[in-house]
């Protein structure tokens, strides 16, 4: 058996720019394959990993953990191991609910219920540029081109860079924030950048204030800012690159390397400030 299977996993697993979400849970899967199956790597076989499958689903697992069991598995014996593992399993994914997304005047009624001027540009950016509440706490000053209305995200999900819309209406006040910045981050914490729980209280505070009964986080700001833009008129291959999503995957480098102004696209936050 090799030495540390978990430890070439999570080496193997950076060498390849998963993310760090994406190795803790492949180890995490490993790790306890390793607990139930006790045998030696080398003489695992499919039918072992049958069997393991097959007891998580009497256990009751749901179809979307049998799949990142099964992807982890293969990953550690065909990209780790160089076993190839024939099993071409996709189980039934848990049916998904629809996103929870705030209308043009909820999301107004949100910014206004948040005394605080930098937690306020902070949700304001997150939703006029559809960012994930991980991308915005991780920015950096050197991210933001203000005065051409862009900023980048530096891997973002799936380790892709991707460019994204910074509204006319904040540029002034992003600007000058970003100019006082003091540390390494936009949004500075005590020990580097805010932290992402930080953020979550603070939707979740300005969400009761405004009297808005939707269950609101974070994310629920990139979704309205997708809808936003939908029902402004934009299409799905304009709203598509800002999101950074990959459902296209043979066009997505060159979507990817648009930035938003060649597309053309205003941020959904400019035209409800023009009202």
């Amino acid at each position: 058996m090799i030495a540390d299977p978990l430890y070439s996993l999570k080496r193997e697993a950076l060498r390849r720019g998963l993310s760090h979400r994406t190795i803790v849970t492949y180890t995490q899967c490993v790790k306890q394959f390793i607990g139930r199956c006790h045998k030696d790597f080398r003489n695992v076989t499919k039918g072992d990993i049958t069997c393991y499958i097959d007891r998580m689903i009497d256990s009751g697992a749901c179809g979307n953990t049998l799949n990142v069991h099964v992807n982890a598995l293969k990953f550690m014996f065909e990209e780790v191991l160089g076993r190839k593992v024939t099993m071409k399993i996709k189980y039934s994914k848990k049916r998904r609910t629809l996103p929870v997304y705030l209308s043009k005047e909820e999301v107004l009624r949100l910014f206004d219920a948040v005394p605080n001027h930098v937690h306020r540009l902070i949700l304001e950016l997150m939703y006029s540029a559809g960012l994930r509440v991980s991308e915005v706490v991780n920015l950096r000053p050197a991210d933001l081109e203000i005065d051409r209305g862009i900023g980048w995200v530096r891997r973002g999900k799936g380790g892709k860079d991707r460019p994204f819309i910074i509204a006319q209406c904040l540029k002034k006040r992003l600007g000058e924030h970003v100019s006082g910045c003091k540390g390494a981050y936009v949004f500075n914490g005590r020990n580097g950048h805010l932290t992402v729980r930080s953020v979550q209280e603070i939707v979740r505070h300005a969400a009761r204030r405004a009297g808005i009964a939707k269950n609101v986080h974070p994310h629920s700001l990139r979704h309205s800012f997708a809808t936003h833009l939908i029902e402004n008129g934009y299409d799905v291959v304009a709203v598509q690159p800002l999101m950074g999503h990959s459902s296209a995957e043979t066009t997505n480098t060159y979507v990817h390397m648009a930035s938003p102004m060649r597309i053309g696209v205003r941020s959904p936050y400019d035209e409800l400030t023009l009202k």
